[in-house]
């Protein structure tokens, strides 16, 4: 911006926007030699000095002392592909892998595609067109956006970075352990193909830990974790997890270094990257044995499960989560948009391609324990394999007869059935068929191996049970297991780099756009600081912290800060003026749908959900899954009374933004201009060339120019920006708002007389 008195000028589109429209329509209309016209915004400081800013809602900030030039342009996406593969990056994570199959085959299989989809169009896509609506508006990150709308409740914006800095500490150290698997893939056979034998002085034997689980199993929680018998007992630092977390920030801060202009580009392969890889299992998969019993399973409904309530409360909170609403992700990537993108469509295609993306997935998860299944199910049949049919059959013979008289009733096995002999098939599945009739809740106590393929696929496995035991001992399986391997983790890698540049994107962009620090300092610092607190997921308890974190530091925070988002707009900013103002960005009307989704039905069943997810907390006190060496298994445990404390913490840092800046501005304490652009003042300008900015389309903003005059301000009458020159003019906005994208308040208008 020139410090000497310049003006600028520019020729008016015939598409002109509507905004601009209203600031013109009160010059001069005999005037012809002023058709073109600045904005000069005051700083609010009584010196005069102005701050340039254009329709979008972007101030060029002039610091003092220094040159306008040499503060950088908002960057923009350099293409419309680019924006969406980085929302569809954000939104698709290793939920969609490891999250929605088990959510599918735990309630009623293909029938929960139906509460899912109904949901994703009642809760999600409205939720999500409206944080892609604002941050594109606005222009700015979640801080910004909410100042803007009231900055009473600018604490939401706080609280969503808040929330996305807890995240990618955890989020983090699931990439890192994808990165050590994906190091250790490169093996044939595989390390976790079998269980590691060890010696003594005379003879060789398998280590009991793994004999009492499987390989998969004891290589996850032993070689990978080396994991701790409790949360309590730390056991130091895993030191090659350590150096994997470094390798996954150190990948994080090198793609976000510069923003949008660097991630971006990642961005290509990130996002494309997985679905190669999803279709490729898919297709290998289904030329296995076994790949459509499981298909078949998924798609088999059960739609009496459809009337439980629970199904309904897990389909909405899956929508929320799969789309990463409230993390502030969604609006820092839209508000590097031009203002008339048209965000409407954008938000319905992200969201469908979420949608399938989670059935792909599905299709590949359960093709793929289809085929595990029946694999395990062979071991029961003597025609598959003698020598593995013998050892299953007799090691669940011993059991049984470890168990008659005591547990198991002599009465309960068929009379033909000789236990000196060799049981056959049959024989041992009539005999578990007629255990479980019988004993139903006491049957799993009994630990007999199943050779159902019906029951392999109803074990319900989910997260890093799935991704790191499950899926991985069916790969062991595969004809060239490595290559498959190798792929597999490549795509968790990329799936969790793709959710991470948003989440970093959450936190980044509204503290640059707030307080003005240089983006790459600030990338560094934040990268670094997650990278030390993180070593407390890579001691021995890590994955403890991990479940921890991920159970209580975004569920609750998130549903409330989004329920504050949708009041903020609905309620306080006004749908009407809201619909206005996506009027006058798109050049459409939104359908009327969304003003009663907005208003009403969103807000409704996001309370409703906050609700139930109180409830079940409150029903189900605070525990974790411990891994016990000594039996091999698994056992819930309840948090020490400090851990009680550190999951009651996470939540209130997470929220406690929101009332602190409340009471801070409603009291007073901090000036609720502050951080704002606080004052505005239209003035018709010499007409002169303009400037040409070439890291920014600028047709709808008008120019930038500063008045030398400004140092002697004059009393601006009313309370309208708009300057009466000849003939009425109204006091406000048509929208009543002001409607373009900042802020207005009064301040004494800039003198003419030096023009």
């Amino acid at each position: 911006m020139p410090k000497n008195c310049k003006a600028v000028k520019r020729e008016l589109d015939d598409d002109v926007r509507e905004s601009v429209k209203d600031l013109l329509s009160n010059e001069d209309t005999c005037d012809d030699s002023f058709k073109k016209s600045s904005l000069i915004v005051g700083s609010g400081r009584g010196d005069g000095e102005g701050k340039e800013l254009n329709l979008n809602g972007d101030m060029d900030v002039e610091d003092e002392g220094s040159d306008a030039e040499n503060e950088a342009a908002r960057p923009a996406w350099n293409s419309k592909l680019q924006y969406i593969l980085a929302q569809v990056g954000f939104s698709v994570g290793l939920g969609n892998v490891w999250r929605f199959p088990y959510l599918c085959q735990k309630n009623g299989g293909g029938a929960y595609l139906v509460p899912y989809l109904i949901l994703l169009i009642v809760i999600g896509i409205p939720l999500f067109f409206l944080e892609l609506s604002v941050g594109q508006r606005i222009r700015r990150g979640s801080i910004g956006v909410w100042n803007y709308i009231s900055p009473r409740l600018g604490g939401i914006g706080f609280a969503s970075c808040v929330v996305c800095f807890f995240v990618a500490l955890y989020y983090n150290v699931i990439i890192g352990w994808s990165l050590f698997y994906f190091s250790q893939s490169f093996q044939q056979p595989l390390p976790w193909h079998e269980c590691p034998l060890v010696k003594n002085k005379t003879t060789m034997f398998v280590v009991p830990e793994c004999e009492k689980s499987s390989a998969t199993t004891y290589y996850w929680y032993r070689e990978a974790l080396n994991i701790s018998d409790s949360i309590s007992e730390s056991g130091g630092l895993n030191w090659r997890m350590t150096i994997c977390l470094l390798a996954a920030w150190s990948i994080v801060c090198l793609a976000m270094i510069k923003g949008i202009q660097s991630s971006g580009k990642v961005m290509y392969f990130s996002s494309l990257f997985p679905y190669v890889v999803l279709i490729c299992f898919l297709v290998r998969a289904l030329l296995l044995k076994g790949s459509v019993d499981g298909i078949r399973h998924m798609f088999t409904p059960k739609l009496e499960i459809m009337l439980e309530a629970k199904v309904w409360r897990e389909a909405a909170t899956q929508v929320f989560f799969a789309l990463g609403l409230g993390f502030g992700g969604v609006i820092a990537f839209s508000s590097y948009n031009k203002r008339d993108n048209n965000c409407h469509f954008d938000a319905v295609l992200v969201s469908f391609i979420n949608f399938f993306t989670s059935v792909l997935a599905t299709l590949v998860v359960f093709a793929v324990l289809g085929f595990k299944a029946n694999i395990m199910n062979a071991k029961c049949n003597i025609h598959f394999d003698l020598v593995l049919y013998y050892f299953q059959s007799l090691r669940n013979t011993k059991k049984i007869v470890a168990l008659l008289g005591n547990e198991v009733s002599h009465d309960l096995i068929p009379h033909h059935i000789n236990f000196s002999a060799t049981v056959s098939a049959e024989d041992y599945q009539q005999m578990t068929e007629i255990l479980r009739g019988v004993m139903e809740k006491d049957y799993p106590r009994l630990g007999l191996d199943s050779c159902s393929i019906e029951e392999e696929l109803n074990k319900a496995v989910q997260g890093t049970g799935l991704a790191f035991i499950a899926f991985t001992e069916a790969m062991t399986h595969f004809p060239a297991s490595p290559f498959w391997s190798v792929m597999f983790f490549l795509m968790l890698v990329n799936l969790g780099l793709g959710s991470m540049f948003g989440t970093i994107e959450g936190i980044i962009t509204p503290l640059v756009d707030t307080f003005k620090v240089r983006k790459e300092f600030l990338t560094v610092g934040v990268c670094l600081l997650a990278f030390f607190i993180g070593l407390l997921f890579v001691q021995r308890s890590g994955n403890y912290w991990v479940a921890m974190f991920d159970d209580y530091s975004a569920t609750l925070p998130l549903l409330i800060v989004v329920i504050l988002e949708n009041v903020a707009v609905a309620w306080v900013y006004g749908t009407d003026k809201f619909f206005e103002d996506l009027k006058d960005m798109l050049g459409f009307t939104p359908f009327r749908f969304y003003y009663y989704m907005w208003k009403y039905v969103t807000p409704l069943l996001l309370i409703l959900l906050l609700g139930s997810s109180v409830i079940q907390l409150g029903m189900t006190p605070p525990s974790y899954s411990a891994w016990l060496e000594d039996m091999a298994s698994e056992k819930s445990l309840k948090y020490p009374p400090w851990g009680l404390g550190v999951c009651i913490s996470l939540v209130v840092m997470a929220i406690m933004p929101v009332p602190v800046v409340f009471f801070l501005r409603y009291f007073n304490i901090i000036d609720e201009n502050a951080g704002v652009v606080s004052t505005i003042s239209y003035k018709k300008g010499c007409i002169i060339k303009e400037s040409v900015r070439p890291e920014e389309d600028d047709d709808a903003s008008l120019i930038h120019a500063k008045s030398p005059g400004s140092e002697a301000p004059s009393p601006m009458p009313g309370n309208s920006i708009y300057r009466k020159q000849s003939g009425g003019v109204p006091d406000a906005a048509p929208n009543g708002r002001y409607g373009i994208g900042y802020l207005m308040a009064d301040m004494p208008d800039m003198p003419e007389s030096d023009l």
